[in-house]
Parts: C-alpha cells; sequence; structure tokens
C-alpha cells in the first residue's frame, strides 16, 4: 500500500486542481471580458458562422494585454485587448483576425480547449508522483528531472494541439470564402506582435511549433487539397 501511496496522492491532487483550475479561468475571464462588438469583425466572423450553419459567432475581449487569442473549456472564443488594438492600428487585418478567431474555434472543436484543463492537472500530477518516486532515489535532482519530463510532454502535446487547430482553420477559412493567406501572413507577423524571438529556445521545448513549420504545414495541406481537387 505505501509504494501505492504516491500514486493515490498523485490522482488525488489532479482532480483538487482541474476543478480549481477550472473554477480560476471561468471566474477570471467572466471579471475581465466583454462581448465584442466591431462591425468590421462581425462581418467577417459572420461568414465564418455561415459556412458553419450558425447564426453567428460571439468573440469576447479579454481585457489583457499580451497578445493572444484562447478558447475557453466552455466553447468561447477570446482575443486579448492587446491583440484587438493591434487590428485597430492597422497592424492586423480583418482577415488575419478570423484566422485567430477560426483557429481558436478548432481547438473548441476538437476538444482542446477542455482537455488542456485536464491535460494540465494530469501533468502536475504526473509531475508531483515523479517527485515522490525519484526524490527516494536521487534527492534534489530527481525534482528537476520530474519537472524536465513533464515540461517536455506539455510542449509536445501542445504543439500537436497547434498543427491540428491550424489544419481546422484553414478548412473552415477556406470554405468560409476567406482563404488560407491571411492565416500564414499572420504567422509571418506573430513574432513581432508578440515581441517574441522563436530562436531563443529550441522547437521541442516551445508550447507553439515554429512559424516556418506552421506554415510549411498549411502549404502542404494546400497541395494536397489542389492535388485531390
Amino acid at each position: 500500500m505505501l509504494k501505492l501511496t504516491p500514486i493515490l496522492l498523485a490522482i488525488a491532487y489532479a482532480l483538487v486542481m482541474y476543478r480549481v483550475s477550472v473554477w480560476r479561468t471561468h471566474r477570471e475571464l467572466d471579471q475581465k471580458s466583454t462581448e465584442l462588438a466591431d462591425p468590421a469583425l462581425k462581418r467577417i466572423t459572420d461568414r465564418l458562422a455561415a459556412a458553419l450553419d450558425l447564426q453567428r459567432i460571439p468573440v469576447f475581449i479579454y481585457e489583457i494585454d499580451p497578445v493572444n487569442g484562447l478558447a475557453a473549456p466552455d466553447g468561447r472564443i477570446f482575443i486579448t485587448r492587446g491583440f484587438y488594438r493591434k487590428f485597430r492600428n492597422g497592424e492586423v487585418s480583418a482577415e488575419e483576425m478570423a484566422s485567430v478567431i477560426a483557429h481558436e474555434l478548432g481547438h473548441v472543436a476538437l476538444g482542446h480547449a477542455k482537455r488542456r484543463m485536464i491535460d494540465f492537472s494530469g501533468q502536475n500530477a504526473l509531475r508531483t508522483a515523479l517527485i515522490m518516486v525519484l526524490n527516494r532515489f536521487i534527492p534534489f535532482v530527481g525534482a528537476m528531472i520530474a519537472n524536465m519530463l513533464t515540461s517536455l510532454l506539455a510542449s509536445h502535446l501542445s504543439r500537436s494541439d497547434e498543427y491540428e487547430a491550424d489544419e481546422y482553420a484553414a478548412a473552415l477559412l477556406t470554405k468560409a470564402g476567406i482563404g488560407v493567406a491571411p492565416q500564414k501572413s499572420l504567422f509571418t507577423k506573430l513574432e513581432d506582435l508578440t515581441q517574441q524571438r522563436a530562436g531563443v529556445a529550441p522547437a521541442w521545448l516551445m508550447s507553439h511549433p515554429k512559424t516556418q513549420d506552421r506554415i510549411a504545414a498549411l502549404e502542404k495541406l494546400e497541395a494536397r487539397w489542389k492535388t485531390d481537387a
């Protein structure tokens, strides 16, 4: 029984962390967001809605400065105030914003938004269990190894989700008559918009794939569509 204690504790920890994470996320988003009311963006999101046979796609502004889009576990789509500001300043087009919304819709449709909350809890549980086990054999160093292994796992899962959401967005944008070009052009701007540099860390340690890899994947997808047509 004692040997199973770390695993049982990790499972209990995962369940508690999942509930707490969901509650905190919902509370944060509810307190710091309002529904987007922009005629130019509504016109283009209406095209996405029509392609999905929906009446409308509600999008919310999340009142934080970092440039980002996100899908909540409950299915809501958010654009940060910082990202919307880039659009208002003319640094991002309406079509490029639509590609972000389509990407986040992909995370919802493919179950990533909910799964990420579970993955987050599961990764924390795994980290806790690994630390407990490894510290018995290699004290102090065991915690470092556990953190590294779970970070690698999280990065791999996140990059896989990003590629899948990119593909979903490409199909939706094409069906809506917008095309994949805005998606690719936004990728080329992202590093400057977010003031981050992909080359700082190895690709396998990043939560998102490299920009050129994402563009290459889209071009490969387009080529396959042309062949199948």
